[in-house]
This record gives structure tokens, sequence and C-alpha cells, in this order.
């Protein structure tokens, strides 16, 4: 159970931690900062950062990096940096950091869907913790489709007449137009779906190269040169690259150390530990940070169709989330066999040669 705590814990950090970068990239996202150069940077921090540890404390660990796993970790970047991040911010820049939180929550039932196809998790609809997984899933993607798509009349008021922070200055005084609101969807759901591929490969690249810390390297370092190349055709301008003391430096800073850097490795060790539906069943509780900060410093308000959407995401991840603690419930029980079982074989060898010893003598 220790062990299920330390991931517990180390899955809400992650949460925080995103909940913080997405805050702090729309800010910045309105002082000009480009999202593909925003990537490339922080990549490249979480690169040189995490270097220098990965070689002390993975140098003597068993892991052969060969080609095909090389390949692998490529496409992680790919995945899980270069089209997650890139299509993510942009979508942020359309829409907020409530909307793109709220997204985040399907990809728990994307992830649950992906790990089904692809024999990492086992359904039977049959069976109570199985219905709950199928139907945790279609309320969590129809959840997120509500609170996207369906805004509805106001339920709270701005706790503040001026926001603190005005994020929407630039936005027809604080409302995104329709279109960008679904543009801005659209971006998010995609980058969504490329995080749950991620989630699913990693457990896959674990099994084969155990070196977590460097694996995560080398997802910075891929990262680095795929949306490098990227930046140079989507941000040109020299202006783009340039940094001062203000908000987007510190969400480049922050989002390399925190994210790139710390939340990679934590999820890497969490899958490794738990597979990607565990990992991926944490998502929720960035949108509450999220949408607690939004109301006091954006002055945020709450549509019906939000919190009405809400309701069926969350309700549909704990669903989820039944079913899986009923399956580590089933799962305990032939260890637990097992381990009574090769216990009473150790005896009854101890004995049997105790009566061999005796005899000899």
């Amino acid at each position: 159970m220790t062990k299920l705590y330390a991931s517990c814990a180390a899955m809400v950090v992650v949460q925080i931690g995103y909940g913080g970068s997405n805050i702090l990239m729309k800010i910045a996202s309105e002082k000009d900062l480009n999202p593909f150069v925003f990537v490339v940077y922080r990549h490249f921090i979480a690169f040189l950062l995490l270097a220098p540890f990965a070689y002390v404390i993975d140098r003597n660990k068993p892991a052969s990096l060969t080609i095909s796993t090389a390949i692998k970790i490529f496409l992680l970047a790919i995945l899980g940096s270069t089209i997650h991040l890139n299509l993510f911010y942009v979508g942020i820049g359309y829409t907020s950091p409530t909307v793109a939180s709220a997204f985040s929550n399907v990809i728990p039932s994307l992830t649950f869907v992906m790990a089904v196809l692809f024999r990492l998790e086992k359904v039977n609809i049959r069976t109570a913790r199985g219905a709950a997984k199928v139907a945790g899933t279609i309320l969590c993607i129809g959840g997120s489709l509500i609170f996207t798509l369906w805004k509805g009349p106001y339920v709270t008021k701005a706790i503040f007449k001026e926001p603190l922070i005005d994020i929407y200055r630039n936005h027809d005084s604080g409302n995104s137009s329709g279109k960008d609101w679904i543009k801005g969807s659209a971006f998010i759901l995609i980058s969504d779906i490329a995080w749950s591929i991620w989630l699913i490969l990693q457990a896959f690249v674990t099994r084969k190269y155990p070196a977590q810390l460097t694996m995560t390297v080398l997802i910075c370092l891929f990262a680095t040169a795929q949306s490098g190349f990227l930046a140079l055709i989507f941000a040109r301008d020299p202006e783009k690259w340039k940094l001062q003391w203000d908000a987007r430096l510190l969400t480049i800073v922050y989002s390399g150390i925190v994210i790139s850097g710390v939340g990679y490795f934590l999820q890497t060790w969490c899958i490794s530990r738990n597979g990607p539906v565990f990992t991926s069943m944490f998502s929720p509780l960035m949108l509450i940070f999220v949408a607690i900060f939004s109301a006091f410093v954006f002055s945020e308000r709450l549509h019906v169709g939000s919190l009405v959407g809400a309701f069926f995401i969350v309700l549909g991840l704990y669903l989820v989330l039944w079913g899986k603690k009923a399956d580590h419930v089933v799962a305990a029980e032939p260890q637990e066999k097992d381990k009574v079982f090769v216990d009473t074989e150790m005896q009854n060898t101890s004995v049997n040669d105790s009566q061999v010893k005796g005899c000899v003598t």
C-alpha cells in the first residue's frame, strides 16, 4: 500500500504542476510568447537539467539502448511533446486554461479504450467493475463534449469586478468567438488523443528500457529537435525567440523544470509501476486547481454547461477508477495464494532437509 500511496502522491504533484503551467502559459501567450518557441525552450531546459542526473543514476542499470528502442523513444517525443504540446498551447490561446484542463479529463477514458484494444486492460461487461469501466468511459467523453460545446447561462458572478490579470483583453471583452472556441477545443482534443497514445506506448517502452530518467532525457532531446524544426517554420521572426525578465521567461523555466523535467519522470515512473490507465486517472485534479485559480485571478464565470459537463466527467472518472480498484483487489488474491504456496513449499523443503540430515547423522 505504501507504494500505491507514493504513486498517488506523485501524480497529485504532477497535476498541480500541470495546472500551474496552463495558467502561466495563458498569461505568457497574452504577452506574445510563441507556443512553438516555448516548447523548444522548455524541453531544452529540461534536457540540460536532467542529463547529469541521468548519467549518475542510470549508468549502472542493465538498460541497452537498441535501435528499436531509440525509434520508440523518438515516437514518444513526437506524440507526447511535439504534437501534444504544440496543439495544446495553440488551443489555450483560442480558449482558456479552464477549458483546456476540462478537456484533459478525456485522457483517462481514451487511455482506457486504447489499453483495452492493445490488451493492456481486460474488460468483462458482465461484471460490475467491467460495466463501471464502460459506463465511466462514455460519461467522461460525453461530459467533456457538454463542457465544451454547451455554455448556457451563467450560474456564478465574477468574484471581482475587474480581473487581477486580464487575459482576455484581445478577445472582445472576455468572450471568445464561437469559431475560436470550437477551433481551440479541436486542437486540445487532438493533443489529448496524442497524449493518450503516448501513455500507452510508454507502457511498452518501459518494459524494455527500465532506465526511466535516461528515457526522459532522450525524450526532451528529441522533442527539442522536433519542435525546433516546427518553430523554424511557424516562428521565423527572431524577435519571437528573444527573452526578457517577464512572465514569458518564468513560464519557460517553470515548465521546463516542473513539467518536462520532474513531471515527465514521475509519470514514467508511475506508468512502470501501475500502468497507463492508473496514471491517466489523475487528470481531473488539474481542472479543480485551474478553475479555482481562474475564478479568483481571471474573474472567469461558470456556465450551466460547465457544471453539467464537469459533473459527468467526474462521475465517469470515478466509475472507471472504481473498476480499476476492484481489478487490483482481484489481482492481489492470486499473489497472496502464490505467496502462501511458496512459503509452504519452503517449509516442506526445510523439513525434508532436516530429516535427511538426521538420517545421515
